[in-house]
């Protein structure tokens, strides 16, 4: 697939090194915009061109875990986390073939309590159905795609009880890793919403890793922060975010 440069660019010359610190973007929905109070769903057309703007500075998409790990190795200057948050299932016929396209992977983050279901945790917009265990094991096993936890079912997990925290943390990752054969080793915190309580309990439970977005004061390998990548974000704004992410975030310590 050719690389056609996007307008909206800054010069080559600025192209983001990310050094010791991850940059991990946060993607949801991928398809029509046109309904979306919760600015949550990227056009295929905006995400082509978001891949792009990555490919053109020397950049890759990876998983959470491949990210990582690179990482660990002192490695992965030019990587890039991806993730998809509540495993929308347009996630398979609508981003899937545009990461394939761009040579990159990417970490979805499920809902085994939901499986097939909908997102009707989202009191406004449209329904939009979620990947159900076939979609995964084709995501997972034929795609090779990162298939993480977003917990049972969409809760806030801050407000959660102890035993629907367990069961949303630990059950979760014993439902998915029977699902696809693996150890789950990612998580990703409903709303980004964690405490101190959360944290230690998604640890407990296994997890090499968790998600978050704006995880501060909490650091370390289970409070990751993300930015949010929307329809809006050019390859100016995507400049801008990751320049701005480099001078709040601090190196992620333990990972």
């Amino acid at each position: 697939m050719s690389v056609t440069a996007d307008p909206t660019d800054p010069p080559v010359g600025t192209r983001p090194v990310l050094g010791g610190k991850l940059w991990v973007a946060m993607y949801h929905s991928v398809g029509d915009c046109s309904d979306d109070p919760y600015r949550i769903t990227v056009s295929p057309d905006r995400l082509a061109r978001q891949l792009g703007w990555l490919r053109r500075r020397g950049l890759r998409g990876v998983s959470v875990a491949d990210l990582l790990a690179a990482h660990a190795r002192g490695q992965g200057r030019n990587l890039v986390g991806l993730t998809f948050d509540d495993g929308y299932a347009d996630f398979l016929d609508r981003a899937l073939p545009l990461l394939r396209d761009h040579g990159c992977g990417a970490t979805v983050f499920v809902l085994p309590g939901l499986l097939d279901g909908q997102n009707d945790w989202d009191p406004l917009g449209p329904r939009k159905r979620l990947l159900g265990k076939r979609d995964i094991l084709q995501a997972a096993a034929v795609e090779g795609i990162e298939i993480g936890s977003h917990g049972l079912t969409h809760v806030d997990l801050t407000k959660a009880d102890d035993e629907t925290l367990r069961a949303e943390v630990a059950g979760s990752r014993t439902l998915l890793s029977d699902l696809i054969g693996a150890p789950v080793q990612g998580f990703c915190y409903p709303y980004g919403t964690i405490d101190q309580r959360v944290v230690d309990t998604v640890r407990d439970a296994g997890y090499a890793y968790a998600c978050a977005i704006d995880p501060a004061p909490l650091n370390g390998p289970y409070a990751l922060p993300r930015v949010h990548v929307g329809e809006q974000d050019t390859g100016v704004r995507l400049f801008l975010k990751y320049r701005l992410h480099r001078m709040r975030r601090r190196p992620v310590e333990g990972a």
